[in-house]
């Protein structure tokens, strides 16, 4: 199968749309699929053997996004794809789609990005409205809207979007494995953490993109240490809102920066605590990592987090404003190891049936479908 995939945002920025692409095409590459990818630029000019074709782009709220350009339609023409992938698709993914409209090329879209939730959280909640009657529109040209959670599902219905189904995310359960808690030892990543506090502080961590949306300046009640005793707090990361974060959380947090690979993996095993701070989150990958790497987590219960976590078996959900309700859901494992090793525990059996290569296999599948689908009325 040839497949053309459109997404919003490609590497180097790391985020949810970039890992899912990602494993998309590991997957294709592996089934002996043949692909082609168009994205915002600049952009490696390939990955996994298939080819990458960047096209101008320009940054909103923090995001890199591309912008509609003659090259996406010299790529469908030139490629042929039998089925185009729009990742996230606001710009550059909504042009892609009417144009595959217009070719009769079969489409898949993947709703992973609440646009409007981050419109809100930067103070441009009038825009909600808009953003919601351009992204309904958007999605009519697609045959199908995947979903990663029955949030999101939720969402799209209640606004209008039509003919959506699930589709989740998988996680890489041998590279976020409770074994690097070793390694992470071994290699000085957890002393590193720590700092020169006593072996027994708990390290509670935070994974992913330091922005505005995410509002990871709600930790700062954790970051203080007469607050929580015994807690060092781990930011992981990188992005516009660090500078300020490193300010606001002061000297007891520990800031490292992107990490990637083993590092990353090392670092969700080195800690003992995950919290997530979001309340928009279509998913929550970075949940699922560190439940793959044995590690309770504590996440508002909004969004993704309800679908990933089991509230009270692998860790905490709270309230989602109300940041109290996180230091008391934070507390309680710090105060507990035997909570936190079976809450850990428990989270590793929740993700390991979650595997990229059935969810793979499963998008695939809805790639056949609509292309039968369209065989079907071309036929008729």
């Amino acid at each position: 199968m040839r497949v053309l995939i459109v997404t919003e945002s490609f590497l180097p920025s790391a985020n949810g749309v970039t890992t899912s692409v990602l494993r998309v095409l590991d997957h294709l590459a592996a089934r002996g699929h043949d692909a082609l990818v168009v994205c915002p630029g600049p952009a490696p000019s390939s990955y996994a053997g298939f080819p990458v074709v960047t096209v101008p782009a320009m940054t909103w709220l923090g995001f890199r996004t591309g912008l509609p350009s003659p090259a996406l339609v010299r790529a469908i023409d030139d490629f042929s794809p039998d089925v185009l992938h729009a990742a996230s698709p606001f710009g550059l993914g909504a042009q892609a789609l009417i144009v595959a409209r217009r070719r009769g090329v079969p489409t898949v879209a993947v709703f992973q990005t609440d646009v409007a939730g981050f419109a809100r959280k930067h103070g441009l909640s009038a825009t909600a409205p808009t953003i919601w009657r351009w992204l309904r529109h958007v999605h009519s040209y697609a045959d199908v809207t995947l979903a990663p959670s029955s949030a999101s599902l939720a969402d799209l219905a209640e606004n209008g979007v039509e003919r959506c189904a699930w589709w989740g995310r998988g996680v890489d359960t041998v590279a976020y494995h409770p074994r690097h808690r070793r390694t992470a030892e071994g290699a000085g990543v957890r002393s590193a953490f720590l700092r020169g506090a006593a072996p027994w502080t708990v390290l509670v961590g935070y994974v992913g993109r330091l922005a505005p949306e995410k509002r990871v300046e709600r930790l700062a009640r954790l970051a203080r240490m007469e607050t929580v005793p015994g807690v060092r707090l781990v930011v992981v990361g990188d992005g516009p809102s660090r500078a300020g974060l490193e300010s606001l959380l002061g000297p007891g947090a520990v800031f490292t920066g992107r990490l990637d690979g083993v590092e990353l993996a090392r670092a969700y095993a080195g800690l003992d605590v995950f919290v997530h701070t979001g309340t928009h989150e279509t998913f929550g990958q970075t949940l699922q990592e560190a439940m793959a790497s044995r590690v309770p987590v504590v996440a508002p219960a909004s969004g993704g987090p309800l679908d990933v976590v089991a509230a009270g078996e692998t860790g905490f959900l709270y309230a989602p404003e109300d940041d109290r309700a996180m230091e008391r859901a934070v507390r309680a494992l710090v105060a507990d190891a035997g909570l936190r090793a079976r809450m850990g525990e428990a989270g590793r059996r929740r993700v390991l049936p979650r595997s990229w290569e059935s969810l793979g296999d499963a998008l695939v599948g809805r790639y056949e479908s609509v292309v039968a689908a369209r065989v079907g009325a071309g036929a008729v």
